[in-house]
């Protein structure tokens, strides 16, 4: 299948944010070391696709609701057709069905910013001044357009460029190698930060998921893909991770504003916190993005007045401006 229809979509909005911010008046020339006309095309291209998204980024937050609202009644499923796995994936089926939670929304935000991100790979991989010219025209670039992102810098550090560039590439982009690893480090360390963060919030505010696939699926989010990150992050072009950490920039802000907007389910009895804490389960947190919250100022001791047995039936009542000892009546 050819992906030619994803090179010349992306490439639109590249050019298109570029010509306006051309039109603006941001300098085509350097500044600071930096072509900020195509920084900020790149930036805004994750603007343009996260507004197109941003329906379906409801939906998910949704049924993810929904899941978590279901849990008591998969729970009770299991429990039902232990041992009889068919049954109970049918009747799982079933009740999603009725409920109309959908388990692979949670997931559809993601695998529809794919394609997105291997065509900017593509578009940007491909800038190298040395193309030729029928290359340089493709997916609706002019000749001009493409010299001017092949030659685009961050702190002097090409766009195109990677942290694993060999000498013969940065060459021909007339780069130094110690500042594009530099340049590439440095977005690679915060490429892993803030993917590490998307999901930890995500995380903090719906609790972790009492189903074992699932609850594997959100580890896999914590911690898989930021680790991965080290690794590919190496081969990513200094244009795509720019990309990388916008969009997950955008995603925290728009998380939590959602999250805000449709807060998460609140259990109806806190006794079942220990029984969930003692099986593994996390209960959701309603602290900040790194899960701290301010501690409960500590309650004031009441004070209580101690109570002054009154005097015995046939007693004299004492004087207690005395300070004699009081005699005892014979």
């Amino acid at each position: 299948m050819s992906l030619d229809w994803i090179y010349y979509a992306i490439s639109w909005i590249l050019l298109t944010w570029h010509s306006a911010w051309d039109a603006i008046g941001v300098p085509v020339g350097a500044v600071l070391g930096t072509n900020w006309s195509w920084i900020l095309s790149i930036i805004f291209l994750v603007v343009t696709v996260r507004v197109i998204l941003f329906p379906v980024f409801v939906k998910q937050i949704k049924s993810q609701r929904a899941m978590q609202a279901l849990q008591p009644k998969v729970k009770e499923l299991q429990e039902k057709h232990k041992g009889d796995r068919e049954t109970l994936q049918k009747e799982m089926m079933e009740l999603y069905r009725k409920e109309k939670a959908n388990p692979l929304m949670g997931c559809l935000p993601m695998f529809l910013q794919i394609p997105v991100f291997l065509g900017l790979f593509h578009t940007l991989k491909r800038l190298n001044p040395n193309a030729k010219d029928q290359y340089k025209v493709l997916y609706g670039w002019t000749s001009g357009q493409f010299e001017s992102a092949a030659h685009a810098k961050l702190f002097t550090a090409p766009i195109s460029g990677k942290f694993g560039s060999t000498a013969a590439e940065l060459a021909s982009l007339g780069a130094s190698a110690h500042t594009v690893k530099i340049v590439a480090g440095i977005l690679v360390a915060i490429m892993i930060a803030t993917t590490y963060l998307t999901s930890r919030q995500m995380i903090l505010k719906t609790g972790w998921a009492e189903d074992p696939q699932q609850r594997m699926v959100q580890r896999l989010m914590l911690y898989g893909i930021p680790v991965s990150l080290l690794v590919s992050g190496s081969i990513f072009p200094i244009g795509v991770i720019i990309y990388w950490v916008t969009n997950n920039l955008f995603t925290l802000g728009q998380q939590q504003w959602v999250l805000r907007k449709f807060p998460p389910l609140v259990p109806a009895k806190t006794a079942k916190t220990g029984a969930a804490a003692r099986n593994g389960v996390q209960p959701a947190k309603t602290g900040g993005l790194l899960g701290r919250k301010a501690a409960p100022a500590p309650a004031k001791p009441q004070v209580t007045t101690p109570k002054v047995a009154g005097p015995k039936p046939g007693a004299k009542p004492v004087n207690p401006k005395k300070t004699g000892p009081v005699k005892r009546q014979g």
